[in-house]
């Protein structure tokens, strides 16, 4: 019997629960951070009015800070759920599932809020690469960064396929050109911007690297895999 091997399911489990309570800590701590600003929304979000909670950026962050418990029980009833059927990373499956979704969905409704003369203004394209970056300022560099941050890092865990820094590359560009497409469809008094796609695109690569220690292994085949027997010698 391999011991280390007896071993290995619990190190995994233990290790998975370790990095969901850092990033709970790590949440709290944020919104400790902010939580003036998030309080001023608190009374409009509880009284579900749309108007100075989800057309607001410190609605929706306080939203989907509220939110996060229940991203962490739907994470756990999809791996117990999978873990009873016998499916292998049942964990990694599943925090990646509820990651990707739980980490890009507010990003993705802050890109698409529209302006205070949305439909009244034409639309607007910047194609030239590094022109608005330099007007971006810090916060906004950072925000772009973490637009398909959460897609970036989860995405390879769970789809093997896209288990390779190209392929991020092209999911962070072709989700960041869908919404910049989007931006300009619909007039939402936004530069539609080309260093938006890039800054959005180097954002889910930088992801995908801090994430690449567990994703390389959902890339791997199992070791313990059968392996086919030699054709006998004829």
């Amino acid at each position: 019997m391999n011991h280390n091997a007896s071993l290995s399911a619990p190190l995994r489990r233990a290790r998975t629960i370790v990095l969901l309570c850092l990033a709970i800590l790590a949440a709290a701590s944020a919104a400790f951070v902010v939580r003036r600003p998030l309080m001023m929304s608190a009374p409009r979000c509880a009284a579900g009015r749309w108007h100075g909670c989800f057309d607001t950026f410190n609605g929706v962050v306080l939203m989907t800070l509220v939110a996060l418990p229940l991203a962490v029980l739907v994470a756990w009833a999809l791996a117990f759920r999978r873990r009873a059927a016998g499916v292998t990373r049942a964990w990694r499956k599943s925090l990646a599932e509820v990651g990707m979704i739980h980490g890009t969905v507010p990003f993705l409704w802050l890109t698409m809020m529209p302006g205070g003369e949305a439909d009244t203004v034409p639309a607007r394209v910047s194609l030239i690469p590094l022109r608005d970056l330099v007007t971006m300022g810090l916060l906004g560099i950072v925000g772009n960064l973490l637009v398909f941050a959460s897609l970036g890092f989860f995405a390879p865990m769970r789809f093997a396929a896209l288990a390779s820094l190209p392929r991020i590359l092209a999911l962070g560009a072709g989700s960041s050109t869908l919404v910049e497409t989007a931006q300009y469809v619909l007039r939402l008094d936004r530069v539609s911007s080309v260093d938006d796609v890039l800054v959005n695109a180097t954002g889910a690569v930088l992801a995908g690297l801090a994430s690449r220690r567990w994703w390389r292994t959902t890339a791997q085949p199992p070791s313990d895999r059968a392996r086919p027997a030699p054709a006998p010698a004829g």
